[in-house]
């Protein structure tokens, strides 16, 4: 019989096609795989998201479906008869009970293939099957999800587990081949988020941190004889300069070691296992890096990476120097796979020092156990990240995300190339002078070194001298001024006529130049090098360039995206505040007059070499051995190094930073020593009446605001921030007294 429809009734043959695609996606619908491409470490919540897709569309044609149907009854039924709908309906039904019927068909057949699978991987022995959880009588044993309320997560991991197991390798290297029973043995015997199963030994994940018994102690070295072997197979420009700048410096560490034998400190700790991972030497990034070296770039992470790893020698602990992923991946017994398994065993790592690239390999490396081991982390971190950005939750919400940061860390942890940032801990390096064994007699005088009338320019690539000429110009005018610019081979050279240009020297030339420079001449970048602080220590005055307005991330590209609020005023704000004239000299560069009074006063000036001693052998010494000391980040107990005897509270005024306010006060803030401060009674110490008290996830607490009369309280410790300001809040400031030369140390501290 033939049913002629009028246009609108098109709508209800609509409505129920949508209906049979309704109901076939519905049967259809398995959550998609993980693709091979998608970065490991997401949550579930995360990953779950692409397979629910298509149940997403499903639902989405559903509400479709009867949207469809109620307009086509309201507007189009009357105009068919009853017996035409009927014969309609009773098509379609039978076509729908068809593809069903083809559907079951195809999905018992494709259940039955992967059961003849799964008992063929079973029956196979792997290399790993010690590793792989017990599941007893396997495939023929029926397994219920428990309900427990000390472990909420199971049944949520489970279905994950059931999607996406086949997503990452390791899943299968632990056991797990697609059975609810396989599942719940992984879930429970590896990721501990399952209860154990009844009648069977469950001990401890085989992952988790283990006490550790020192057998040995860490006794003073006056030999680099271990960090030798470390270094010896490395090769790569990088890894040349860190062994060449060991073997230079090797003397200087080794009278230190005598001398901190001979101190009055004995404090004797146990030998510590210590991973050094250098992250930016690795991979991709560490190929990009090694050009960089060999073109003149970025050095000073490579001489953090070489003076580190020598003091820890000197200190006696046992390390174990690496730059590959791979080789990270077997040193902390990653299981293989994409990262979304946990490790195979404890780790063996008393201390990690990685950096940023580094701690991001770790992640993707050690999975769920990557957040039980990171107390164990030291981040090397030239510019400083600050709590504000530190936590990923509050720093989404406060608008202070940025590329880096948000891996939630003590931020004591972060380690700095120097003390610009109170929040994390200083580490430094040691400033090289050039060995003066090999010198010749005329380079050698009583009361410092002999100086030419020259200058050398601080910057080894073209770019570094756009907009320059007229600056290092009007320094000619007084001084020879030299340049070690890398130039590559057939490129002409962009620098003034003037300039005797030496390209780029191996560090001992270098050094030998500084030795007869009377100026060495900053240009505005790179920013907060060691090299000013190496000339410095060889007898020359650095000139350098002041900043007006600041530069910071709101209107500087390189600082952009840095995890700091800080204020660069000059190109280099340590030398500048911490050493300053007759050492430092900071003028404004496209100010003649400023310039020429500046170099005409600095060769009117004699001055000997100089070096704070925080930057000395002996002071890293010192400052590396108490961290290992006395920061535990692995505790749960608020801090007690520093001791509450070096605590000086200082109230700020509005707008200013708790550095800044004791910086004031020649003092320094102490982020371990808030918590002291975190009560009302610190307020009224200091003879403050608060109106209100309140507590909240706040970096700029504890502070009084004067409207209101209002008392905030920290509610969140990782947001303890000397950093933070606010023109409304005065900050309440935990303050301390430093070492002559040491600004990490108070006098209670050692």
């Amino acid at each position: 019989m033939h049913v002629a429809l009028r246009p609108r009734s098109g709508c209800l043959v609509l409505c129920l096609c949508l209906s049979v695609l309704t109901l076939l996606l519905q049967s259809l619908w398995v959550p998609a795989e993980m693709t091979s491409d998608e970065p490991a470490g997401r949550s579930p919540e995360e990953q779950g998201q692409r397979g629910l897709g298509f149940r997403r569309l499903s639902l989405r044609l559903e509400a479709l479906s009867t949207q469809v149907q109620r307009l086509s009854k309201e507007r189009d039924i009357t105009r068919l008869t009853r017996d035409d709908v009927s014969l309609l309906l009773h098509s379609f039904r039978q076509d729908q009970q068809g593809l069903v019927r083809l559907v079951e068909r195809e999905l018992k057949r494709v259940s039955q293939r992967l059961d003849h699978l799964s008992r063929h991987q079973t029956n196979t022995a792997t290399p790993h099957e010690d590793l792989r959880p017990h599941t007893a009588k396997g495939l023929s044993e029926k397994c219920e999800v428990p309900v427990d309320a000390a472990y909420p997560l199971c049944a949520e991991k489970v279905e994950f587990l059931r999607a996406r197991w086949q997503a990452d390798p390791c899943y299968a290297f632990y056991g797990v081949d697609g059975t609810i029973c396989s599942i719940l043995a992984y879930l429970s015997q590896i990721e501990d988020f399952c209860p154990p199963r009844d009648g069977r030994n469950n001990p401890a994940v085989p992952w988790h941190p283990k006490n550790h018994s020192y057998t040995e102690r860490a006794e003073t070295r006056t030999t680099l004889a271990p960090l030798y072997a470390l270094l010896r197979n490395s090769t790569g420009p990088a890894m040349n300069f860190i062994r060449s700048r060991v073997e230079r410096m090797s003397d200087r560490w080794i009278q230190a070691g005598l001398w901190m034998r001979q101190g009055r400190n004995k404090t004797v700790t146990g030998q510590m296992r210590v991973l050094l991972y250098t992250g930016a030497l690795a991979g991709s990034v560490g190929q990009r890096f090694e050009a960089l070296v060999k073109r003149g770039g970025p050095l000073g992470e490579l001489v953090q990476w070489a003076d580190l790893s020598a003091c820890l020698t000197i200190l006696g602990h046992n390390l174990t120097f690496s730059t590959s992923l791979q080789q990270l991946h077997s040193l902390i017994g990653a299981a293989p796979g994409r990262g979304s398994c946990p490790i195979q065993r404890p780790l063996t790592f008393d201390l990690i020092y990685t950096d940023y690239h580094g701690l991001s390999h770790l992640q993707g490396a050690m999975g769920l156990a990557f957040l039980h081991y990171k107390c164990r982390f030291r981040i090397l971190d030239s510019f400083g990240t600050e709590p504000a950005f530190n936590l990923g939750s509050y720093a989404r919400s406060t608008g202070y995300q940025t590329l880096w940061g948000s891996w939630g860390l003590q931020p004591l942890q972060y380690m700095t190339m120097f003390p610009h940032t109170p929040d994390n801990s200083f580490l430094g390096f040691v400033s090289e002078e050039l060995a003066r064994e090999g010198a010749r007699e005329e380079e050698l005088e009583p009361e410092g070194y002999r100086k030419d009338r020259i200058a050398v320019v601080y910057g080894k690539q073209d770019y570094m001298w756009q907009g320059k000429s007229e600056y290092v110009g009007l320094i000619n005018e007084a001084l020879e001024t030299h340049a070690t610019v890398y130039q590559p081979e057939g490129h002409t050279s962009n620098l003034p006529s003037f300039i005797r240009n030496h390209g780029l020297l191996t560090q001992e030339d270098f050094l030998r130049l500084l030795r007869r420079a009377k100026v060495f001449v900053g240009l505005g970048f790179p920013y907060e090098g060691p090299a000013p602080i190496e000339a410095i220590a060889l007898g020359c005055v650095f000139l350098q360039p002041r900043f007006d307005p600041p530069h910071s991330s709101h209107n500087n590209d390189f600082y952009k995206g840095k995890p700091t609020t800080r204020q660069i005023s000059s190109q280099h704000p340590y030398a500048e505040s911490f050493i300053g004239k007759p050492h430092v000299w900071t003028v404004d560069m496209t100010n003649k007059t400023n310039v020429r009074e500046a170099v005409r006063a600095i060769l009117h000036t004699e001055v000997k070499p100089f070096t704070p001693r925080e930057l000395t052998s002996e002071g890293m010494l010192e400052r590396v051995r108490s961290y290992i000391t006395h920061q535990n980040f692995c505790t749960q107990s608020v801090p007690t190094w520093p001791p509450e005897s070096a605590l000086r509270i200082h109230l700020g005024p509005l707008g200013q930073s708790c550095a800044s306010v004791c910086r004031q006060s020649s003092h320094v803030c102490e982020p371990a020593l808030f918590h002291h401060l975190n009560t009302p009674a610190a307020f009224s110490r200091l003879g403050i009446s608060c109106s209100s008290t309140g507590q909240e996830a706040n970096h700029l607490f504890p502070s009084y605001s004067p409207w209101g009369r209002h008392c905030g309280l920290q509610q969140e410790p990782l947001l303890f921030s000397c950093a933070g300001s606010d023109s409304s809040h005065r900050r309440l400031c935990p303050c301390r007294a430093h070492l002559p030369g040491q600004v990490a140390l108070c006098p209670d501290c050692l």
